[in-house]
């Protein structure tokens, strides 16, 4: 396997391909920061390949991460379990420290940044000792957009390697995006001891940083979801003057060619997903009318230098995590990719959804 991974351009030792990746300083000076403070046995640059993930995902397979479904019904479907303590986010770890505690807001807590560092960072130190730290560059919307934004997370679970590519652009093509900027978003993630008591999500909105430690959860340690593409990004829009809303995205096709896209600002669990998902009934679809998923959960909403209103759905297939949500939906172009929370599974390699349809 260790073979295999230098064939596919993994980096395996500190140092290693780090300019073949990217030349920016600041980019550069905060991952040895991170090495520095987690000091883990080895650095891997993820550069977005299919090889590089195809090697990971083996990995992942031998060591337990992942489990691989049934191939023949399931192509390219895997299985991922967090511990017993950690199925969800959690709102009462979750923080926003700012300098000025008039930024809070009614949705999570609010600390001093320098209180909560003091807090987190004794957590950090030394905390990777053993493993291997995956630097992940990724892009938030389209490559060569000038409303998309680039964030880099640091992470000790493949998992989060692997997601990352479903939801985002990662790899080489984020770095190209974010250039010799400072402007990305700096993500620390490690699974420590999957300890609930010492479980933080921390956003420092006037750093551009987001901290995650003792979680193995999706919502807690994919940084590019709630955490940047929400809760820094309002902040971000806030400075900049655009919007990032708890919206879906809906594009909409008639027979004559003429396209509309639709936003829909729902609250959690009220069908987002499903709207966003929305296949014509047939009796249209066979009058050439077309729908198509452009974001199912979070809008980035800016003002163009037309007047018009332009929206980006910042990540890319859907994620359904309530009771009797549709899973697989025949004929949706997301069919592959949903990614599904709180599953079962028997030794069939088959899976279970809570009442999925």
């Amino acid at each position: 396997m260790g073979a295999r991974f230098k064939t596919e351009g993994i980096t395996l030792k500190k140092g290693d391909l780090i300019m073949a990746l990217t030349s920016n300083q600041h980019v550069l000076d905060w991952v040895k920061e991170m090495e520095e403070l987690m000091t883990p046995d080895k650095t891997i640059w993820i550069d977005g390949s299919e090889g590089q993930l195809r090697a990971l995902r083996e990995q992942a397979f031998a060591t337990g991460e992942l489990t691989e479904l049934n191939q023949e019904e399931l192509p390219g479907c895997v299985l991922h379990h967090t511990a017993k303590n950690d199925v969800a986010r959690v709102e009462d770890r979750t923080f926003i420290c700012t300098s000025n505690k008039a930024d809070d807001c009614m949705m999570v807590n609010w600390m001093d940044p320098n209180e909560m560092k003091a807090k987190l960072l004794p957590l950090y130190k030394n905390v990777m000792a053993g493993r291997t730290m995956y630097v992940i560059p990724y892009c938030m919307g389209p490559i060569g957009s000038p409303f998309s934004k680039v964030g880099v997370e640091v992470t000790d679970s493949i998992y989060v390697v692997l997601n990352m590519d479903i939801m985002t652009r990662v790899g080489v093509k984020a770095l190209r995006q974010l250039g010799d900027s400072n402007d990305f978003v700096r993500g620390q993630h490690a699974r420590a001891d999957i300890d609930p008591e010492n479980r933080y999500i921390v956003q420092f909105p006037e750093d551009n940083a987001i901290w995650s430690i003792n979680s193995g959860y999706g919502g807690n340690v994919l940084l590019g979801k709630k955490c940047f593409a929400l809760r820094i990004a309002s902040y971000q829009g806030y400075k900049e003057g655009w919007m990032a809303e708890h919206m879906l995205i809906l594009g909409i096709e008639d027979p004559q060619g003429n396209v509309d896209y639709i936003t829909a600002a729902f609250p959690s669990a009220c069908g987002k997903t499903n709207l966003a998902m929305l296949i014509p009934p047939e009796v249209y679809a066979k009058q050439g009318y077309k729908v198509w998923t452009v974001g199912d959960d979070i809008a980035w909403m800016h003002i163009g230098d037309d007047g018009r209103l332009y929206a980006h759905g910042r990540r890319r297939p859907p994620v359904c995590h309530q009771p009797g949500e549709r899973l697989l939906r025949r004929g949706s172009r997301h069919q592959r990719e949903i990614q599904p929370q709180r599953p079962a599974h028997h030794d069939e390699g088959h899976h279970f959804h809570q009442r999925c349809a």
